[in-house]
C-alpha cells in the first residue's frame, strides 16, 4: 500500500510503500450506476433508517433529501442536473454527487459494503500469476504507462461521466473497469497517515486532516488532471460532502 520512489507523482499522504495483509474479498467490476441507485431510492431507501448509520440518518433528515442532491422526478422519469441544465437520467452512467452516508446506505440495502482503500488499490494494481499475484504492482490499472483518453475519463475533455461499460482498454489485470477517472470512489477507510509519514514542503496539505473524521476516496474523476493521478492517489473529505464528483 502506498507509493514508492518509482511513482511519477505522489503527495505526502501517499508515502511510503509498505506491506499489509489483505483478506480475501469481492469487489464490483465497475462503479454503481444511476439505474442501480435509482432502484434503492424507489425502494424507499431514503425513508428507512435501517439502511443508514445514526450519523448518516441524522444528516439525511437535516438535509431533507429524498434522493441524491442533483436528482428530481419528472413525468418522464428521473432527471439529473449537470451544471445548470436538467437531463434525463443516464441509466448506465455512474451515480455521482453522493455522500459517503448515501453510499453506505445503498450498500446495506444491497447486501454489500464499501471497500477499504487497500482492497481498492489491490483490485486496481495487482497482476494475477498462477494461483497468486505477481510481485509488485502497476502504476495504473492498465500498466505502467500513463495512458490516454482510451484508458480513463479524465482531464475534463468529455465534460461529464461516461457509461460504466466504456473504456475497456483501461481495465485492471484483475478485471475491474474505470478504477481511474469518471468518478472518485468512496472507501470505508478513514484518512490517516501511512507509517513513517512526513509532511512535504506544504505542511498543511495532509497533516491537519488526519483526525477530523474524513474518509479516503480513490480513483479520480472526469475533471481530475491525469498528470498527478495514479493508483496510489488519495483524496479525503468528510462523509457528508455530496458536492463532489464522487460515487462508489
Amino acid at each position: 500500500l502506498g507509493a514508492d520512489d518509482d511513482v511519477p507523482f505522489r503527495f505526502d499522504n501517499e508515502k511510503t510503500a509498505h506491506t499489509i495483509q489483505v483478506a480475501p474479498f469481492r469487489i464490483a467490476r465497475a462503479p454503481v450506476t444511476q439505474a442501480e441507485f435509482a432502484a434503492f431510492v424507489e425502494a424507499g431507501g431514503y425513508r428507512d433508517p435501517a439502511y443508514w448509520s445514526a450519523e448518516g440518518w441524522a444528516w439525511r433528515e437535516s438535509s431533507e433529501l429524498a434522493a441524491p442532491v442533483y436528482w428530481r422526478t419528472s413525468p418522464g422519469g428521473w432527471e439529473v442536473r449537470h451544471f445548470d441544465a436538467w437531463h434525463p437520467m443516464q441509466p448506465n452512467a455512474p451515480v455521482s454527487h453522493v455522500s459517503r452516508y448515501e453510499a453506505e446506505a445503498f450498500c446495506r440495502w444491497a447486501g454489500r459494503r464499501l471497500p477499504t482503500e487497500a482492497e481498492w488499490e489491490m483490485a486496481a494494481s495487482r497482476v494475477p500469476s498462477g494461483n497468486g499475484l505477481e510481485p509488485g504492482k502497476r502504476h495504473y490499472p492498465w500498466g505502467n504507462a500513463p495512458g490516454d483518453s482510451r484508458h480513463a475519463n479524465t482531464d475534463g475533455y468529455r465534460v461529464g461521466t461516461v457509461d460504466v461499460a466504456g473504456l475497456a482498454e483501461g481495465d485492471s489485470a484483475l478485471g475491474c473497469r474505470q478504477m481511474l477517472g469518471n468518478v472518485w470512489e468512496w472507501t470505508a477507510s478513514p484518512f490517516a497517515p501511512y507509517p513513517g509519514f512526513q509532511a512535504d514542503l506544504y505542511a498543511e496539505y495532509s497533516a491537519p486532516w488526519f483526525e477530523d473524521g474524513r474518509s479516503v476516496l480513490r480513483g479520480g474523476s472526469w475533471a481530475t488532471r491525469r498528470r498527478h493521478l495514479n493508483i496510489n492517489t488519495r483524496n479525503f473529505f468528510p462523509p457528508e460532502r455530496n458536492d463532489l464528483i464522487a460515487g462508489f
